[in-house]
């Protein structure tokens, strides 16, 4: 059917109603189907890795996915082949999709196994058909059910993994929301926030209720009773010609990526901006002096480092710079680490780096090639001023030595 659509486009066009749900039914079973093959491929690599944490950050690499989400692919590959046979064979048969199936082995994460085997059995007829929002509270009830006790345990178990989450988006904007917070504090903020945000709404307010809830709870913390105001430093680069209104340029916000320069442009006028000269490469668009004052500082500084590299040198980490810690990498083509290259790392992969099978190396142009356990290699190129973004290259074979 592929091929057919391919050859002639208009063939969807000629089909019934009827036949494009059908299409849709049978393409959803069939993808199903691939990706239980793709989590029995990444379960078998996980054993192979004696289910190392590195395990996560070479599937991000080898699908070009966040490490994130790898990591919950693993977990859910490791969970459906020991915990889960019957909700992998729905996926086997085509019945149960990647995104549902993650629903149960979430639930059920918290059970033991032979609880978690009778949660298997009672949704094996249950979970077929339904979206997943339902598969979720299927899950759900049938776990606390099987261990009352246990969910119990879990709720104490979520508060303390309670904490604020940070969300970039593309449209210039981002989301803050604080996770796992107690109910009862939770709905307390609400209503202190919602209450300040009525008495705001008189006739001469034009934001709506909802968009005073969320000024209310960003100055809430910047500037209320929750502690003392601090200063908050962050990286935006920017290029003179945007900066001055000669041109639209998209600047760049270390951690986030890409905004619009007229946000760029709000951000510097703001009271407490302080700017900095960076010079660049009129040809690479590359960081090669920051001076704070009127001397250059020295190009092993870390301000200079973290400048220069804007985020994690990581290939697909975006954790800003300013987070990161500044660690020694071999130099190709040097031995006895004679001539190795300071590069910034976020923690995470800082001790990704030191794990066996994986193998770090920078450029004498300052890309960073990453060898994983499976002898592919990935690589970033050192950020341009110019173009606002970090070229990651696409992955390839190579032969270990």
């Amino acid at each position: 059917m592929l091929r057919t659509v391919r050859a002639d486009p208009d063939v969807l066009q000629r089909m019934k109603d009827d036949q494009l749900v059908d299409l849709m039914r049978i393409t959803d079973a069939e993808i199903s189907k691939l990706q239980a093959l793709q989590l029995r491929a990444i379960a078998d690599l996980s054993v192979r890795r004696r289910r190392a944490p590195g395990t996560a950050s070479e599937v991000a690499l080898a699908l070009s996915i966040t490490e994130h989400r790898a990591g919950t692919m693993v977990s859910a590959a490791n969970a459906l082949i020991a915990r889960l046979p019957r909700m992998l064979n729905l996926m086997d048969d085509g019945r149960l999709d990647l995104y549902r199936a993650m629903k149960v082995t979430d639930a059920t994460a918290w059970l033991s196994r032979d609880h978690v085997r009778l949660v298997d059995a009672t949704l094996e007829d249950r979970v077929p058909g339904r979206n997943a929002t339902q598969v979720r509270r299927a899950a759900a009830y049938a776990a606390a059910k099987a261990d009352p006790e246990g969910a119990a345990q879990r709720t104490e178990r979520s508060f303390v993994e309670r904490r604020l989450a940070l969300h970039h988006q593309d449209t210039g904007v981002t989301s803050l929301s604080i996770n796992n917070a107690t109910t009862e504090k939770a709905t307390a903020a609400y209503t202190r926030i919602d209450q300040a945000a009525r008495a705001l709404k008189t006739s001469d307010e034009s934001r709506t209720l909802d968009q005073l809830r969320a000024d209310v709870a960003m100055d809430l913390l910047l500037s209320g009773m929750g502690g003392p105001s601090e200063r908050t430093e962050v990286f935006l680069h920017v290029d003179l010609a945007t900066y001055l209104g000669v041109n639209d340029s998209p600047a760049v916000l270390a951690g986030r990526g890409p905004i619009a320069a007229a946000v760029a442009r709000r951000i510097i006028s703001g009271s407490d901006t302080t700017l900095r000269r960076v010079l660049t490469d009129p040809r690479t668009g590359r960081a090669i002096e920051l001076s704070p004052t009127r001397y250059p500082l020295d190009p092993a500084h870390d301000e200079f480092i973290r400048v220069r590299d804007r985020e994690c040198r990581q290939p697909g980490c975006t954790r800003p710079a300013q987070n990161c810690g500044i660690e020694a990498t071999r130099a190709q083509g040097e031995s006895d680490g004679a001539a190795d290259q300071p590069v910034t790392y976020c923690s995470r992969h800082r001790r990704l780096k030191s794990r066996p099978g994986w193998d770090y190396e920078v450029t004498s142009d300052g890309t960073v090639n990453v060898a994983t356990p499976a002898g592919r290699t990935h690589s970033t190129t050192p950020p341009s001023m110019s173009s606002g973004r970090r070229r990651t290259n696409r992955s390839r074979k190579k032969p270990r030595l």
